[in-house]
């Protein structure tokens, strides 16, 4: 029989790991409280010691909940990516989505954390890097695969082909992003993801279509 976890609990763990994310990220690991974090959330320190054993066990399970929201991102690319037909239509749209999701909201600083303070948590390092960008450059290898197969790119190692589109696409802005707190301009991202996208084709084309390819941003 499953155990179904009481409403209770599920959103004092919800409140509680939403308050260590923004604590964590304010303050870093060694810096960071457990009373900061009780504060935050508006619960006791005994029920968040209720629920995690100590700091330690509390920085796992908010990482871990960022992987899990990390995956859910890859299962959606993993689809999409999977109906690809046309890469100088298609394309774009997934470079602008691999562009928000990677360079907006709390990825970043949750990256830049999880680079810090990893030689204490070693583990979690390499369970993000398998579940998050490893996954990532996974599925964009087998699409160029697949399309190099039907002649629609020209591709000799699919696995660099990804390498070459991820960083085309995000790799300035993610390596700005890890080394400050600055996220690209609303206005940009679409343009720089584009014009990433653009290059990529012209690299990867065939001869006959590769003249044809260009970006203007909208």
């Amino acid at each position: 029989m499953i155990e179904v976890e009481d409403p209770r609990v599920t959103r004092s763990r919800a409140l509680i790991l939403d308050a260590a994310t923004r604590v964590f990220l304010a303050e870093g690991y060694t810096a960071a409280t457990v009373d900061q974090v009780a504060q935050s959330a508006g619960v006791a320190k005994r029920t968040i010691y209720n629920l995690y054993a100590d700091k330690a066990a509390l920085f796992r399970a908010t990482i871990l909940r960022s992987i899990e929201i990390a995956d859910a991102f890859t299962s959606t690319l993993v689809d999409d990516v999977r109906t690809v037909v046309d890469p100088v239509a298609e394309l774009p749209r997934i470079g602008a989505r691999l562009a928000e999701a990677v360079l907006t909201q709390s990825v970043l600083p949750l990256r830049r954390l999880l680079v810090m303070e990893s030689r204490g948590f070693p583990e979690l390092a390499a369970e993000y890097r398998q579940r998050a960008p490893d996954a990532v450059l996974r599925a964009l290898a087998d699409l160029f695969a697949d399309l190099g197969r039907t002649g629609h790119l020209v591709i000799d190692d699919p696995v660099v082909a990804a390498e070459h589109f991820a960083f085309l696409v995000i790799g300035a802005d993610l390596d700005r992003g890890m080394l400050g707190p600055q996220q690209p301009a609303p206005g940009t991202l679409g343009a720089r993801s584009g014009a990433g996208v653009a290059a990529f084709l012209r690299a990867y084309a065939p001869d006959d279509r590769a003249r044809r390819i260009g970006w203007t941003a909208r």
